[in-house]
This record gives C-alpha cells, structure tokens and sequence, in this order.
C-alpha cells in the first residue's frame, strides 16, 4: 500500500534538493571564533597526524557524539571553507542561517540523491566536504551504524579522505542526559586516512572495512585508560534511557536512575556507576561493567527475538511533522507499529483526512531517535523521515526507542542478508 500524505494547509515542502552556496570567507573567521568562545571553559585539545601539506578540497568524516563535534571540528579545518552535512531539523526557525554558511539539508536515513550531486558540488568548488556518517549522536559513546554507501562515496569522490575522530565528548554530555554536563577533557585527533592514490587501489569493501576501523571508538574504554574520573553526583541519572533491560531478571523498560546508581523496578536489583563509569552491583553478580557491553548484549537479546518471530511494535504516539523548516505541525495522535515484513508505519488523521506512512525495512538501516527532544517537549521520540518529510513521534510506552533503534537496524541487516542470498 502507497504512502497517504499528510493532507496539510500548505502542501509545500523545505526543498533539500538545492546546492548549498560557498561558505563566505568572513564566516569562516566567525565560526573559528565563535567556536573557540563556546570552548571556553572546557579543557580541549586537537592533535593532527599525517596532514602535513593537505588542502581541500578533501572528505572529513567525524563520529558523532554531542554538539561540540562542530566545535571542535572547526579547530581542526580552519582556515579553510567547510559545508556541513545537516539534517533538516537542524535547520529549524533558522534555515537562512545555515544556508548562509553553507549547510546541506537532509532527512536522515532516506534516499537522497542530490546530497551526493551537492557533495560532488563542494568538493568540485575546492572545499571541506564534512559528514557524522553515523547520522546521529552515539547512544553508548561506541560506533553507531555506518551505512554501507559510504564506501562508495568515497571511491567516487577521489579526494583525499580525513578522519576526525573525537574522546570525551560523549562522556562530557552523554546523549541520554545532555542538559547536564560533566567536567570531562575534550581530546580529538584529526587524521588524514587516504590519499586519492590510495583509494584508487581498493575495492569498495576495502574501503568500508578501512572506514570502520578508522571510525571505531569507545569513549568509556577510553575514559578508564586514560584515568579520567566523573564526580558529578548525578553521573548515573538517564542510564536507563539505553540500558532499558534488566540482565538479572531480564525485564524491559523498567530499569530506572537516581543520582549514581541504576536499578530494575521489578526485581530490586542496584548498580552503582563508579567515577570512573564502570558499574558494580549493590548485591550479587556484576553483569556487565562495561556500559557499552551492557548496550550490545541488549542489542543481541533484540536480534534474537527477531529471529525467534517473536519481535512487534505498537504504540500510540503523539506526532509532529516537519515538513518546512519554520514550525513542528502538530497532528495529534497517532499509531505507530514496526515488525520485519512492513518496517514503519506510521497512520493517523488530520484535518479531516487518513494519513499513512510507511518505511519498509530496507528503506531505513538505522532509526534516528532522541532522548529529551526540547525542540518540542522534553521526553523521548523517534522521528521516521520519508524524501519530503520528517515525522517526530513521541511515545506512549516507556524507555522503548532504544530498542527500536536495534530492531531497525537488526531487521535490516537480516533483510539484506536475504536479497543479497537470493541473487
């Protein structure tokens, strides 16, 4: 069954598929400038390696861990011109701003295929083509999904390919509790990976593997081997937002934090998060110390309810469209479900008529989420973006858009997994 859109008052729509304009010069200086104000403050450090004599234009690639990525990314490439990958929502009651300096708008996890004629763009002009590949801020300071195409972006592009790979950032404001900040350094190294000449030489595979190895990361492993010790008293609070399954008992969606200490409301069970993140429990076995390891065993217990057929979403959610950049389309109420066999769909009704949006499995390999979205109200969401439109769904259900976010991404590799075995 087709898409139904939404039957809005103004039918008219952002348009992505438009060049971004060439950074100016004297925002160049600004950004430089205004980046290094917000650093103020904040211990930070930016180490080159292997970048003697590179100019643009050239691809930066960056993890993604929290808005200071940008800031202290402009560290790193001034003073030269840079065009930032950004998704839609960033370009929200000030899209003139970033079209100014040269923002590319997208829609996350869709097929766009004039994002690759506006990067060919950039870097055709001579400039920094830069993109967070994991299209997100990581849940668990670890590498989220990186798609599959960027191999083949890279092979395309043939320009030099860099990598900025940022520590501390994550642990400094950790996506499940953003608004509170904690006293941690900020370390990025910015590494020249390949040169055009390189690249020339590899298979696209060879690239994708390259790229994930060079784009691996774990900020709590990086944390303890560097000594780093978080005292806030409030280190723990928003841990369950990601650690949402009790290992003991093995319930869902009914862990809960306080201060420094994580706990599961079915069966009692405590864990204290030291300061130097790892978790010891108040009683009994330590399941996982590890944050990360606690984060992929649920990750596995998800993927093996999907093998098992035993893997369904339902809720109701309250939805916000985006379908310009000036204003969230309030749309009341609506269903949203996910399986294997149809992905999203998403179905209400607004101003008198049905709507129906569906994503199926293999048009999204990861699921863009947020905890705490304040953009409309603070509590968690998933947003399921078509071409033309982007949908931000609050949900009913408790701590659950965590494991959306595995069953999205699971699904889709199992679906893969099949076309590719079918050929």
């Amino acid at each position: 069954m087709d898409n139904i859109e939404v039957n809005y008052k103004n039918p008219k729509k952002y348009k992505t598929a438009k060049y971004p304009i060439r950074q100016p010069r004297y925002l160049t200086w600004l950004i430089q400038v205004l980046s290094k104000i917000m650093l103020i403050g904040k211990e930070h450090k930016v180490e080159k390696i292997n970048v003697e004599g590179l100019k643009p234009p050239y691809l930066l690639l960056s993890n993604h861990m929290s808005f200071v990525d940008f800031e202290m990314v402009s560290l790193c490439t001034y003073p030269h011109r840079v065009n930032n990958v950004v998704n839609i929502d960033g370009f929200y009651m000030r899209a003139w701003l970033l079209e100014w300096i040269g923002a590319i708008c997208t829609r996350k996890f869709t097929t766009d295929l004039h994002l690759i004629k506006s990067i060919r763009k950039v870097l055709e002009r001579g400039d920094v083509l830069c993109m967070y590949p994991e299209a997100r801020y990581s849940p668990a300071g670890t590498t989220s999904y990186l798609p599959e195409s960027l191999g083949m972006l890279v092979k395309k592009s043939k320009v030099p390919v860099v990598i900025a790979l940022h520590h501390g950032n994550y642990l400094h404001s950790p996506f499940w509790n953003f608004r509170k900040k904690r006293k941690v350094p900020l370390y990025t190294t910015f590494t020249k990976l390949w040169d055009p000449e390189d690249i020339e030489k590899m298979s696209v595979e060879e690239i994708n593997a390259g790229l994930k190895e060079a784009l691996t990361y774990d900020d709590y492993k990086y944390q303890k081997d560097n000594g780093i010790l978080i005292t806030e008293p409030y280190r723990a609070e928003g841990l369950n937002k990601i650690l949402y399954q009790c290992p003991n008992c093995k319930t869902e969606h009914k862990m809960s934090s306080e201060g420094a200490e994580l706990f599961c409301e079915a069966c009692g069970k405590r864990w204290y998060m030291n300061e130097d993140s790892t978790l010891t429990a108040k009683e009994g076995e330590t399941e996982f110390s590890h944050i990360p390891d606690w984060f992929e065993w649920e990750r596995e217990q998800v993927r093996a309810e999907i093998e098992r057929g035993e893997y369904s979403f339902e809720d109701d959610v309250e939805v916000y469209s985006l379908p310009r950049c000036y204003k969230y389309e309030p749309l009341g109420f609506g269903k949203l479900t996910h399986d294997p066999e149809h992905g999203f769909i998403l179905t209400g009704h607004y101003r008198g008529e049905d709507y129906r949006i569906q994503r199926t499995p293999l048009q999204t390999n990861s699921l863009h989420v947020e905890y705490d979205f304040l953009r409309i109200k603070p509590f968690d969401l998933v947003d399921i973006s078509t071409e033309n439109d982007s949908f931000y769904c609050y949900t009913t259900k408790r701590d659950v858009i965590t494991k959306l976010s595995f069953a999205t991404e699971e699904i889709y590799k199992i679906e893969l997994e099949k076309k590719r075995n079918s050929k």
